[in-house]
This record gives C-alpha cells, structure tokens and sequence, in this order.
C-alpha cells in the first residue's frame, strides 16, 4: 500500500546563487549572484555587530499586510539587517515593480533576472492600502532597476506615489529610485509625483563602484541623478547612502562627500556593508562605531542638512526621523 507521502510533489529547494523560475514565469537568480568557487572565508564579527531579533503583534501584522497585499519589501529582499525592528515598528520598505532586479550588483541580495515587461496592475492599490493599514505617516518607496522597460518603470513609479498621496494625503512619500540609466526625463516624472524626498543611492565611492556595482551603473551617473532632481525641484529634498567597509580609504569618503555635495544632497547616510552570502563581494573591515560618529560630524561641517552614520544604518532606516538632526536617534 503506498504511504501518504507518495502523492506529494517533491519541493525543489533553491540555494542562494542556483538558477529558478519563480511563481510569475521569470527566470532568476536566487539572491542575485550566482555561486562561485571564489566564495571565501568572511571576516569574523566584531562585539558591536550584535542585533536583537524582535517579533510580537506589530511585527505579524506588518508581515499579513505586506504579504496579503502581494507586496516585496526591500527589508525581506535585501535580507536587512533592521527588518525586525522596523517591522516591530510598525513599518516597512516597499520595493515596487516585483523582486527580480534586471542587474546585479555584487553587494545586494536581491533576485535578479529579466521580467519582460511585467508589472502587477493593481500594485499601485494595493500599495496605498498598505500605507493606509499601517497608518503611516512617512513612507519610503523603492524598487528594483527595470532596465527591461522602456523608461525604467518611472511611469509606474509614479503612478505608486500618487496613489498612496491620494489614499493618504497627509503621508509624506520618499522615493529611494533605482537610476533610470541616467535619462533625466524618467527622474523628473518621479520627482513630479508628488514626493517630498527623492533619493537614489551612490553606494560607494567612485574607485570601488565597479566592480561593487553593476556595469550598468556609475558613480557619475548617480551623482548626475541626484543633480539634476534637485535643480529641476529645489523643494524636493534629496539623499543618498553610502557602504563602508568595501576597502574606501578615509580620504576617498571625503571627496565622495564633497562631490554630493556639489550636487547639493540634502541628506546622506553611512552603513556598515554586510556580505550577504559567501557569493557576494566580500567584506574588506568592520568600521567602529567611533568611527561612524567622526565620519557624521565631517558631513555635518560640510553642510549637509543630516548625516545619518551608524553600524546598522540603511537608506531607510528611520527614515520618518531625520529631519530630528539627531542621527535618528541613534546619538541621543
């Protein structure tokens, strides 16, 4: 007689770096890197490289609304590190235009592959009822890099944005965007839409964004991005986030702050890189916390209106907090 377990379809667990088609029909790959036999030893964390893990009521509700919702958050995606606290918090980052990203940059976690054209029709819905269920106040939009469409996805983009602005009016958006290839009529029709801070992140600095970042990407380009959002809207603020760790030198963040700052960025955040699998670009060294706060204070002289520095610190991170000036509470 067979046993109960015979009628069951074998599930096929992916690894990080294996090839899969996912539930839509597009091929990708798991975690964005594939696996490689230059996977190393990491470096071995240091005392203050510790998170608390935190759960409860708020945390499951979060969780219920992004999933029944069919949303993808950059906090699952990019495996970080805060997403407990955050979702604790009551609050997440939602990444739009789905979970495969169409480059693949070596520091990031999520899937990348090539959707064809494919967008969810009701994600601009189903966005603002999130935003609604969760009673935010403040909310940060991002997306994977849609190089398959034919302006990057701007068009959707902003179509997300208004849709949360017209469910929930007194919801300030933030708009961390992939780069758009550059083409600055695709910036400007997300800088329309309505948001108050328009962010697009530099990642590191200008000798390490290849190979750290993909080809498709530049330092220059990013850096022309942010430039040209606030030209063309002086009221929009803008930001942008740097990784240490990756092998900078003291003297290369200087000039990369410099350089945002000619292009008159508002806000900047620094993060401690954190090599998400053993195929990713490694880790170089563990900043200190010492040395988090000396880089903040260097941005603050340089006249930025906020420098968000901190071990645990991403783009989003408390993102509803900065404009406190008090590093997101995490120098109080």
């Amino acid at each position: 007689m067979p046993k109960p377990s015979d009628n069951l379809i074998p599930t096929v667990q992916v690894h990080s770096g294996d090839k899969f088609v996912n539930e839509r029909g597009i091929t990708a790959i798991k975690d964005g890197i594939k696996a490689s036999a230059r996977s190393g030893e990491r470096l071995p964390k240091p005392e203050w490289l510790r998170i608390r893990a935190r759960g409860g009521a708020t945390y499951e509700r979060v969780k219920g609304i992004v999933h029944e919702h069919r949303l993808a958050t950059v906090c699952e995606e990019a495996k970080c590190p805060n997403m407990s606290e955050c979702w604790s918090a009551g609050t997440a980052t939602i990444m739009l235009m789905g979970d495969v990203c169409t480059r693949a940059c070596r520091f990031c976690a999520v899937n990348t592959g090539n959707p064809q054209g494919w967008l969810d029709a009701e994600e601009p819905a189903n966005t603002a009822r999130s935003v609604s269920l969760m009673g935010l106040k403040y909310v940060v939009l991002t997306s994977v890099n849609r190089d398959d469409l034919p302006d990057g996805g701007a068009g959707h983009y902003a179509a997300c944005v208004r849709a949360v602005k017209e469910e929930n009016p007194q919801t300030a958006v933030e708009a961390l965007t992939p780069d758009f290839l550059g083409k600055l009529s695709d910036v400007e029709v997300v800088v329309d839409s309505g948001i108050e801070v328009f962010a697009q992140n530099v990642e590191t600095v200008r000798r390490l964004t290849h190979p750290v970042r993909d080809p498709r990407a530049g330092y220059q380009q990013t850096l022309d991005v942010l430039a040209h959002a606030k030209a063309y809207r002086p009221d929009v603020l803008t930001k942008t986030s740097l990784m240490l760790g990756l092998g900078e030198t003291d003297e290369e963040i200087t000039e990369c702050m410099q350089e945002l700052r000619e292009a008159k960025v508002d806000i900047l955040t620094f993060g401690q890189y954190l090599q998400p699998t053993a195929n990713h670009y490694p880790i170089e060294r563990y900043v200190s916390p010492e040395e988090f706060e000396k880089y903040r204070q260097e941005g603050l002289a340089m006249g930025f209106l906020e420098v968000v520095s901190g071990v645990f610190v991403r783009s989003s991170y408390r993102a509803e907090q900065v404009l406190e000036k008090n590093n997101v509470g995490l120098s109080s």
